[in-house]
């Protein structure tokens, strides 16, 4: 699947969405943005993928929000400057959602700079690698606005509250080495082999039942905002659709067999 904006290659069940914007540093566009949504969907939907490795062409991963798109805003009668603010943050919000709440393990393979909502965009992944050149900046502050990617939910839970807060009211630019220090960045790789090294890892997480995963994830991303009684209670129902998968019965009757074989030779 290539379109103008958005590559989405999938090899051996692994999918790789590439930001194809290089002249703009994948800065994302409103068409691109619809291109993004529509890649993510069939991801999410497709059920012989079983993760996304997300990355950008050229030297930069995601350079933010496209300027044009800042200056229609500006320049659109008064009147209705803040419904179609409202109206673009339902796209970015449900981009973002798309990208979080995607059944399956996914990871932002960083290549460059992630600034504004591009940072976002990586944070709204699972795990994030990244080459020698990458970097990050929640660089807003400088636009007079504040992060509307998912920034302010998902930064204070890699870094910690008082961090996040210092990134966000400087905009200042964290290098990959000070990134993987903080935790902004799992893992550390060079530019040669950050795709394929990406590839490799989503492969490693996704080896297992697609149905323990997608539910296991769904709970994990709330549990920062649930009781112990609550996660409990969501890992109830959610274990009791795993007894009922496909993927369970083969295992204990993988596993059962297994154990018969060996005691019968004892």
């Amino acid at each position: 699947m290539t379109t103008e904006l958005i590559e989405l290659n999938v090899t051996h069940g692994i999918a790789t969405l590439t930001l194809n914007r290089p002249d703009k540093r994948n800065a994302m566009s409103d068409d691109m943005r619809t291109e993004f949504i529509a890649a993510l969907e069939h991801v999410s939907a497709e059920k012989s993928i079983r993760a996304l490795v997300l990355t950008g062409n050229g030297k930069g991963f995601c350079a933010g929000g496209d300027i044009s798109g800042m200056e229609r805003r500006m320049n659109a009668p008064t009147g209705e400057i803040a419904f179609n603010g409202w109206h673009r943050q339902q796209r970015v919000h449900h981009t973002q959602t798309l990208l979080h709440t995607m059944p399956k393990p996914t990871i932002a393979a960083v290549n460059g700079a992630a600034s504004g909502l591009g940072a976002d965009t990586a944070l709204a992944c699972d795990f994030i690698i990244a080459n020698e050149w990458a970097n990050f900046s929640w660089s807003y502050i400088h636009r007079g606005i504040i992060p509307d990617g998912g920034g302010m939910y998902f930064l204070p839970r890699r870094v910690g509250l008082p961090k996040a807060k210092e990134l966000i009211f400087t905009g200042r630019k964290v290098d990959v080495d000070e990134a993987l220090a903080m935790g902004i960045v799992d893992r550390k790789t060079s530019a040669q082999t950050l795709v394929v090294d990406a590839q490799a890892w989503a492969a490693e997480l996704s080896q297992g039942s697609a149905t323990a995963l997608a539910l296991g994830k769904a709970i994990l991303d709330q549990t920062f905002e649930m009781s112990a009684q609550q996660v409990f209670a969501q890992g109830s129902q959610a274990q009791g659709i795993c007894y009922t998968s496909t993927e369970h019965r083969d295992a204990v009757m993988a596993f059962l067999a297994k154990a018969s074989a060996t005691a019968s030779k004892e």
